[in-house]
């Protein structure tokens, strides 16, 4: 663990103390829900996307990181990265409808709920990648052989999940339909972040201790481009039509705009106050006009106006707010 924990705190003592930044006003077209992990103290927000206002939270397992919703928007699956378990929550009444144990697996992150109705996650401190069947609740893994297997990405055919390992430095490449690890593929110092463009055609991973983003072929396995980014790439989104990816740079509080069809950089935007802010997740809303960037050291949540670059909002959920899903059902009133 010290390996790839070492980088993040030379972030703090090179960037040096930072002011938070005072919460934006403002109100969103948006419409639907924002389920955000809740890490710091093992709850779930349900934010009403529309008033900006936190509508409702509840318990979870230990340390919430990761979130996925469900094909339909109905339901979000909230891990828990401090055990073995992932909750299943209804969208609409707010409320707990299921845990999953994933034992011997542990240490669930990074996680996918595919149209099948299954739900892929990454199981780091087993050195697995996870698939829960969700119709009987059975449960399979993987090896991937890799140290610290954190985040999953899969393939539009459902045909192949790839998961970016920390302490390997690598992507791993998981045959789904088989259950077995087909490859690894270079990295660099700390994959981290991962994401597919929308037709699967490539495969972006993030080193975050190398600042850059490698794009893969995933014909091939062959890299396409490898560009230079913001300190501390830890997430990667890449919007609904694939015109662009966004980096987010935990060590300055900047995303990284890249193009996507050359992978060339177009723009630096700050969006947080520096590495304190504690910048992480980032989620593009479904029509592509807005970002939504996790700030857990301030338990906010920056919402950006993507045409513009601005900042329209900072949205109050609990603390060290992280994991992000946005589902277009309107939780219910009373």
């Amino acid at each position: 663990m010290i390996r790839f924990l070492l980088p993040i705190g030379l972030f703090l003592s090179a960037c040096g103390a930072a002011q938070t930044a005072a919460p934006e006003l403002g109100t969103s077209s948006a419409i639907g829900t924002m389920v955000v992990g809740n890490k710091g103290e093992a709850t779930v927000s349900f934010v009403d996307l529309a008033s900006g206002e936190e509508r409702a939270r509840l318990e979870t397992g230990d340390q919430p990181h990761e979130v996925a919703i469900s094909p339909d928007g109905t339901r979000a699956a909230v891990v828990s990265y401090g055990g073995t378990t992932i909750d299943i929550f209804d969208v609409a009444s707010a409320t707990r409808t299921e845990t999953i144990d994933l034992s011997p697996n542990a240490r669930p992150h990074g996680i996918v709920w595919t149209n099948d109705n299954r739900l892929i996650a990454t199981t780091e401190g087993s050195g697995t990648l996870t698939v829960v069947d969700l119709s009987d609740n059975d449960v399979e893994a993987v090896e991937t052989g890799q140290d610290v297997s954190h985040m999953v990405v899969v393939s539009p055919d459902l045909s192949r999940a790839y998961v970016s390992n920390i302490g390997s430095g690598t992507a791993t490449v998981i045959d789904l339909e088989n259950g077995r690890k087909l490859r690894d593929l270079p990295v660099g110092a700390a994959a981290e972040g991962i994401a597919l463009t929308p037709d699967g055609s490539e495969l972006w991973v993030a080193d975050r201790d190398g600042m850059k983003v490698t794009v893969f072929d995933t014909e091939t396995f062959e890299i396409i481009a490898e560009i230079g980014v913001g300190l501390g790439p830890i997430r990667i989104a890449i919007s609904p039509d694939g015109s662009r990816g966004f980096t987010s740079n935990y060590g300055d509080g900047t995303v990284t705009e890249i193009r996507g069809s050359d992978h060339r950089v177009t723009r630096v935007l700050s969006i947080s106050d520096g590495v304190e802010a504690a910048q992480v997740t980032i989620l593009f809303s479904e029509d592509g006009e807005r970002l939504y960037v996790a700030e857990t050291g301030t338990d906010t949540v920056a919402e950006l106006d993507v045409a513009s670059g601005e900042v329209l909002r900072r949205i109050d959920v609990g603390r060290q707010g992280d994991g992000l899903g946005i589902s277009p059902v309107v939780i219910e009133t009373d």
